[in-house]
């Protein structure tokens, strides 16, 4: 546990900017769309280096799936991008027709996920994305970590073909994933090699699980931590393998605990290494207005959550 140390904070949705630009460089056809959210996406550097490579919908996030859909069939690689609750819920229905039924190469960039938005409230703090996009057939769905991992996401599903659901958030986090780690779509992320509990953590929890796991340790419990950055498709041999061992599970997430990474767990373990498993997730429910880490502290989302679940996993609750 100790090479997972913080280097600093950065949103994950700086990460995305400094990742598009960087795709921009490496693709000529990479396109970017906002739905009149270019300043909150972190685009300025792709923007200023290719202004003619950006589209402005306004706010019409409908009309930015369909123009990404038609650029992709015109040989683009189209990263549409607005906040997360715009990037599915308003528009599913032209996801699924436009994009994921003809297996388009558009490239949806959700940004502000989750609790974490914050102050905006329960109207834009979706929690049910992740189980959205993951049950529309041919998507991939990927939710970073770190700035670092969200850079290099950004890279990946630039030279994936295919559509690609990419979340990730607002707020400062933990910088701790190496600059140069290979981000592998559908690969999952060894953190911590662990004899006691596997916990399977995506998103801005994977830091909290990485917290929870040093604490674990002082008590005696050998965690099995592994960075789950791609729902879909899930890496099954890893979540097995790791399952195998240990014979209790954790799963951590920023998301309802439906239809998410726990679910996605759950499913695979019932098929092929049926084990215990507790979910740190939100219960069911809408979020509110208010800070971003007091927010996840209130709706079970904290360290001391998935302590307790770990303990809840291995009887010991």
């Amino acid at each position: 546990m100790d090479k997972l140390q913080s280097t600093g904070k950065k949103a994950t949705r700086d990460g995305f900017g400094a990742g598009l630009k960087a795709a921009g460089d490496a693709h000529d056809n990479v396109v970017m769309l906002t739905a009149d959210l270019r300043g909150s996406m972190k685009s300025e550097d792709f923007i200023n280096a290719y202004p003619d490579r950006f589209v402005q919908c306004g706010i019409s996030e409908a009309n930015m799936i369909g123009v990404s859909a038609g650029l992709a069939t015109a040989g683009k690689i189209p990263m549409a991008t607005t906040f997360a609750n715009f990037a599915t819920g308003r528009v599913y229905d032209q996801i699924r027709q436009s994009v994921a039924y003809s297996d388009k190469n558009v490239k949806i960039c959700a940004s502000h996920a989750g609790l974490t938005l914050g102050e905006d409230g329960a109207t834009h703090q979706i929690l049910e994305d992740i189980g959205m996009m993951r049950m529309l057939p041919g998507m991939t769905v990927i939710n970073p970590c770190d700035y670092n991992q969200t850079k290099a996401a950004v890279v990946a599903i630039a030279e994936h073909h295919g559509p690609v659901y990419l979340r990730f958030g607002r707020p400062s986090w933990p910088v701790f994933i190496p600059e140069d780690q290979e981000f592998v779509i559908g690969k999952a992320l060894h953190l911590n090699a662990g004899t006691d509990v596997s916990i399977f953590a995506t998103g801005h929890l994977v830091w909290y699980a990485i917290e929870a796991a040093r604490e674990l340790a002082k008590e005696g419990i050998s965690v099995d931590l592994i960075n789950i950055h791609t729902i879909k498709p899930l890496d099954e041999a890893a979540v097995v393998a790791s399952a195998k061992k240990t014979g209790a599970v954790v799963t951590c997430e920023e998301h309802n605990k439906y239809g998410g990474l726990g679910s996605a767990i759950a499913e695979c373990l019932a098929k092929h290494a049926p084990t215990r498993q507790e979910f740190v997730a939100t219960d069911d429910t809408f979020g509110e207005s208010g800070e971003a880490e007091e927010l996840l502290e209130k709706y079970g989302l904290g360290v001391k959550d998935i302590i307790a679940a770990a303990k809840r996993a291995l009887g010991k609750a």
